[in-house]
């Protein structure tokens, strides 16, 4: 099964990947490629955005048509390629740096918007690609190459705050929990509407390592151990999960006027082919 899934969903001339060894996001682009086969989809007709970044390096490697795009405006591009044509499925791959830091105010509004994008954050909790920078997701304490004495600023919880702002479908999965991350994903993608995926990826060479984490294996027990599997809310607000638990679920599915088909029927009201 995997192989298929490399043949068919991959360009396997760019393989071997340039990840590290253990990298989570190689599991993730798995998983998008597992999601993509499950639901059949015509590959001509999807579209991979990534920006810059560890997790960005997806787009080259998914066989479909993508864009390799500038930090932090992969949203942005995808929102022009979604007005272009409506019919492509359109889904973007990022990091917690790349959307939640320079790209913040086009994930905010694209949100708000609920343009009909899925958005694939490949979450590490820091900046792997340019030296282990912290990001907006870096936990209170932890080290990185900025912060060495421990970070001091609060982290974004990236998917309530795209909640927050209007997206229709937000979920949280991760590098362990295969089978439920494939889903969510693939929830995202036939979900009509901004759908946000934040997936906790293990980045064992900057982040574990100088945060006392442990290797790759090390860091998928800890996400194995420490899973709270929750799908909604039932009652219950995430914010009484320890935090130190990784929440595992789909936090929010909803309806909500899509920004595309709300935007065609205004253009189609002015030349008159609509209702008057």
């Amino acid at each position: 099964m995997v192989s298929s899934l490399i043949k068919n969903y991959l360009r396997t001339d760019y393989l071997p990947h340039i990840w590290c060894s253990g990298c989570g996001n190689g599991i993730l682009v798995r998983n998008l490629a597992q999601a993509l086969d499950n639901l059949k989809l015509d590959m001509d007709k999807v579209v991979v955005v990534s920006g810059i970044g560890c997790s960005s390096r997806a787009a080259g490697y998914m066989n479909c048509n993508t864009l390799h795009t500038t930090h932090g405006r992969a949203i942005a591009f995808a929102t022009g390629v979604k007005l272009a044509n409506p019919e492509l499925t359109v889904i973007v791959v990022t990091g917690d740096g790349d959307c939640a830091a320079i790209g913040g105010n086009h994930l905010i509004h694209a949100a708000r918007r609920n343009i009909d994008l899925t958005v694939l954050v490949m979450n590490n909790n820091i900046y792997g690609m340019t030296g282990g920078q912290s990001s907006p997701t870096t936990p209170v304490g932890d080290s990185a190459s900025t912060v060495p004495y421990g970070n001091i600023e609060r982290p974004f919880d990236i998917a309530t705050l795209a909640l927050g702002c209007g997206a229709s479908y937000v979920a949280k999965g991760d590098t362990y929990h295969v089978q439920k991350t494939t889903e969510l994903i693939q929830g995202g993608i036939v979900h009509k509407g901004f759908a946000l995926i934040d997936c906790a990826s293990v980045c064992h060479v900057y982040y574990g390592r100088k945060n006392g984490k442990g290797d790759a294996v090390d860091m998928l027990k800890w996400q194995k151990e420490n899973a709270v599997i929750k799908d909604g809310f039932d009652g219950e607000p995430n914010s009484a999960i320890p935090r130190d638990k990784l929440v595992i679920g789909l936090i929010s599915k909803s309806d909500a006027p899509e920004f595309v088909e709300e935007y065609l029927k205004l253009v189609d009201k002015q030349s008159g082919k609509g209702d008057a």
